[in-house]
């Protein structure tokens, strides 16, 4: 029983955007040094993301004895009729978000043009990265539906949307990446409820996410506006 607890303490410490949130998040940026440029630190932004691809890769096995099959017989022993949709809205939730808080008056960090060309930029790189490895690994879902598992694409997206969130309003308002990156990890926790998914799946699917998307801020190049936005370094 200790060890059955142990195993989902883990998968909660793995899936919990707090820990992400709290590297991320910076005091409020006053409005008047909004576009001052920092230095961007590569090694400190690039550790989160590539630790949950490189935790997904290690725990992927497909022995039976693995940690990821250990879970998905966890789940089917507790709650082997759990069923929702609500993964398939809430990964677009933070992006809805963004331009409905920059319709009300909120402003974001970047303007509509420049903000809706990064996120194309990232989605583009997201869902090619997705699924080129969806084609090459053909790996066998949990629920036994189809060979493309790994990574989870939702997850993927959600988790590129949290970080598009973030980025554009973690200046105003301190607690944004807390809300959403939880929201991506909702996601990423109901795929394995709905049996879709492996933990593997959804850790590298979390790093592609949060990867691509900062990779799209990183590389924009701001054509149309004169001043360029923040770019900070985690």
């Amino acid at each position: 029983m200790y060890y059955r607890i142990f195993r989902w303490q883990v998968l909660l410490i793995l899936l919990s955007g707090t820990s992400f949130a709290q590297e991320i998040i910076q005091p409020p940026i006053p409005v008047d040094s909004q576009y001052h440029m920092r230095p961007l630190n590569f090694r400190r932004a690039l550790f989160m993301p590539a630790s949950f691809i490189l935790a997904g890769v290690a725990i992927n096995g497909n022995g039976n004895e693995g940690f990821k099959k250990e879970l998905v017989e966890e789940r089917n022993e507790h709650i082997p009729t759990f069923q929702t949709h609500i993964d398939n809205y809430l990964q677009y939730a933070p992006i809805a978000i963004v331009y409905g808080l920059d319709a009300a008056g909120i402003s974001s960090r970047t303007d509509i043009r420049n903000r809706t060309a990064i996120l194309i930029k990232g989605e583009a790189l997201m869902s090619a990265s997705v699924s080129l490895l969806k084609n090459t690994t053909h790996q066998l879902r949990p629920d036994g539906s189809t060979y493309n598992s790994f990574p989870s694409g939702h997850t993927a997206q959600a988790f590129a949307a949290a970080t598009f969130l973030s980025e554009e309003y973690k200046h105003r308002f301190p607690w944004m990446p807390y809300a959403a990156y939880g929201m991506a990890s909702a996601v990423g926790g109901f795929r394995m409820a709905n049996n879709r998914h492996y933990v593997s799946d959804v850790l590298v699917g979390a790093g592609i996410g949060i990867l691509s998307m900062k990779m799209a801020y990183w590389t924009h190049q701001y054509k149309w506006r004169k001043r360029k936005p923040v770019v900070d370094q985690f």
